[in-house]
């Protein structure tokens, strides 16, 4: 694909210094810069919540952060990064159903942060961020959720400790190392003629279509995978299948493969417990919907993958 790498959360290069994960003093005595996050959001600033803070260590906040903070990586000046995740704070007036979710637009400020400083959730700036925030935070988000969720071993079942600077986890009792989970996912790209196929989950804000997608299935490669759950979901068979652009998506721990296939028939036996509805759409349709002209459709998320290939696929430059 001509602009695989400019899809959101990819294509900034990052220099992770992996080779000081196992130096802890190394990283201790470096100039460093740290990414706050609470409950997955990230601490955002800017009039357009454009920027990604980046905190001195020594910031008062940090006191009531976990102690065990992630190395990012390093950053064009040589500074390294690391991620750490704000515990010890309840703000008032949360709303818990909105809380990192699709629709979620609330802000929270900490006392201890500027007036310009809240923590944001991240499907909602992360197309105003540049490709390297975008990265810093999918990638903070990631390995930190993957802390509070794999605390115990998956062997013995005995509490497992960080290691390696974030990037694993060491069991003390039976000696095994975990290391974080990344889910493989594929969404695809299902075109018959001039017409790509959509669908739509039930819990959906109304109107909102886009592509097909589902985990793919151990012993199973992409392409196998893109033609099972095109069948499963929408009753629709899949031909020839290639691969066009992968995005990271840590909501919570994903990593979506873009493909491109082609259906053998339109006709469309949808799976309710799967997906709503499912629908060939034109590509007079589609840009219609991009638009914000059509009279159901309404696209992707932008900053999806799912957006990102419709708006390649329109301009022909998949």
């Amino acid at each position: 694909m001509r602009h695989a790498e400019t899809v959101t959360f990819g294509g900034s290069a990052l220099d992770r210094a992996a080779e000081l994960r196992d130096k802890p003093d190394e990283i201790a005595a470096a100039a460093r810069d740290v990414v706050l996050l609470w409950r997955g959001k990230p601490l955002v600033e800017g009039p357009g919540l454009d920027r990604l803070v980046r905190l001195p260590v020594d910031h008062p906040v940090l006191s009531l952060a976990d102690p065990e903070a992630v190395l990012l990586g390093r950053q064009e000046d040589g500074r390294l990064i690391e991620a750490r995740e704000l515990v010890d704070w309840e703000p008032e007036d949360v709303d818990p159903d909105q809380m990192n979710s699709f629709v979620d637009v609330s802000e929270q400020r900490h006392p201890l942060m500027r007036e310009t400083e809240v923590f944001a959730e991240l499907r909602r700036v992360m197309t105003r961020l540049s490709p390297r925030d975008a990265e810093l935070a999918a990638t903070a988000k990631g390995v930190l959720h993957w802390h509070v969720s794999h605390r115990f071993c998956a062997r013995c079942g005995a509490q497992s400790a960080p290691a390696q600077a974030g990037w694993q986890r060491v069991c003390a009792s039976c000696g095994a190392h975990h290391f974080p989970r990344t889910d493989p996912v594929v969404i695809m790209l299902i075109t018959h003629g001039n017409s790509v196929l959509m669908g739509r989950s039930p819990h959906w804000p109304a109107g909102m279509y886009s592509l097909l997608a589902g985990f793919v299935e151990p012993g199973e490669t992409i392409e196998a995978a893109v033609r099972r759950e095109v069948r499963e979901e929408a009753g629709v068979r899949v031909g020839a299948v290639e691969y066009l652009a992968s995005q990271p998506w840590a909501f919570p721990a994903s990593l979506m493969f873009g493909c491109r296939g082609v259906a053998l028939s339109r006709e469309i036996t949808i799976d309710p417990v799967e997906i709503e509805d499912a629908m060939w759409i034109s590509r007079e349709e589609m840009m219609q919907a991009f638009a914000g002209s059509h009279t159901v459709l309404s696209p992707a998320r932008k900053g999806a993958i799912a957006q990102f290939l419709l708006r390649n696929w329109l301009a022909d430059t998949l």
